[in-house]
C-alpha cells in the first residue's frame, strides 16, 4: 500500500506543468506520470527519505488538484450533514493534512514500481470519469490503481483513488463514523489533528 500512495502523489506533482493542455484525463495521467517516474527516480534527495522536500513537492505541486472538501464529505459520509460550516472546513484542512503528510512520507519508499495503462470507456462531453493503471513491481502481481476525476470549473480534480477496487477516502469512513458516535464532530476533529501532530513529529 505504501509505494500505491507514492504513485498516487507521484502521478500528480507535475499535473500543473499540463493542465492547460486541451488532452483527456486518461492521457493526461499517462503524459504526467510518465514525466513524474523520471524525475522521482532521479531525486536523490527523496529517494534517500527527505520527507520534507516531499512535503514541500506535495503541497507545491499536487493541492490544487485535489478536491479535499468533496474527499473529506466522502470520508465522513452521512455525518457531514451534522457539521457547521466551521466544523466542515475544519475537517477538510485537517484531512487534506492527514493526507498530504501520509502520501509524503510514502512518496520517499518509491523505488522500481512501473505504471501501465489501461483502456478507459471515456466519451467525449464526460466530467466524471475513472482513470485506470496498474502498478507493477518485479515479482508481484498487478495492482489496479485507478483513479477518480471530476472535471471543475479550474479543470480536472481528483476525488477518490481505488487500489484493488478500494476507495481510498470511503476507507475511513468506518472508523470516522465510529469517532463521531462516541465523540461528535468535535471529536473526529480532535482525533485527525492528534494524527496530523504526531506525523509532523516524526519528522522532525
Amino acid at each position: 500500500m505504501k509505494y500505491l500512495l507514492a504513485s498516487l502523489f507521484g502521478l500528480f506533482s507535475l499535473f500543473g506543468s499540463v493542465m492547460a493542455q486541451e488532452i483527456s484525463p486518461d492521457a493526461l495521467v499517462q503524459q504526467v506520470t510518465d514525466d513524474v517516474l523520471t524525475i522521482v527516480r532521479q531525486d536523490k534527495d527523496i529517494q534517500s527519505g527527505d520527507t520534507g522536500k516531499a512535503l514541500k513537492l506535495v503541497e507545491t505541486k499536487v493541492l490544487p488538484y485535489f478536491d479535499f472538501q468533496r474527499m473529506t464529505a466522502l470520508a465522513v459520509g452521512r455525518n457531514w450533514s451534522k457539521a457547521t460550516p466551521e466544523q466542515k472546513q475544519r475537517l477538510s484542512e485537517e484531512f487534506k493534512t492527514l493526507l498530504v503528510r501520509t502520501y509524503s512520507n510514502a512518496l520517499t519508499s518509491y523505488k522500481d514500481q512501473t505504471i501501465s495503462y489501461r483502456p478507459s470507456q471515456i466519451e467525449t462531453g464526460e466530467t466524471d470519469v475513472i482513470v485506470k493503471t496498474e502498478v507493477r513491481q518485479p515479482g508481484s502481481k498487478p495492482i489496479p490503481l485507478n483513479y477518480a476525476l471530476q472535471k471543475q470549473s479550474g479543470g480536472w480534480k481528483v476525488y477518490d483513488v481505488m487500489v484493488s477496487g478500494v476507495s481510498l477516502v470511503t476507507n475511513y469512513r468506518g472508523s470516522f463514523a465510529n469517532e463521531v458516535r462516541s465523540n461528535g464532530i468535535a471529536g473526529l476533529i480532535q482525533m485527525l489533528s492528534d494524527r496530523n501532530k504526531k506525523l509532523a513529529s516524526a519528522n522532525t
